[in-house]
């Protein structure tokens, strides 16, 4: 349900075919948003894959936040 692909968002994690990165949902659930919040926001997306985003981050915190760090730098 995680697929890098290169030339998709920096090849950075996403969810499916999307080009959902998990650390964007990462970040909006660090901002105080449920699961409910995000998938209103994020129709595309199912439970499952908020799952599957939870289960990638909890794998690799490190490359996450590593993602989040370099998108803020970009701003």
């Amino acid at each position: 349900m995680i697929r890098k692909t290169a030339g998709v968002c920096g090849g950075r994690a996403c969810i499916r075919n999307t080009r959902i990165p998990v650390w964007t949902l990462v970040v909006y659930r660090q901002n105080g948003s449920d699961d409910a919040s995000i998938l209103n926001d994020y129709p595309a997306l199912t439970q499952s894959d908020l799952d599957a985003a939870w289960a990638y981050n909890a794998l690799y915190p490190e490359e996450i936040q590593a993602d989040i760090c370099d998108n803020e730098a970009d701003d």
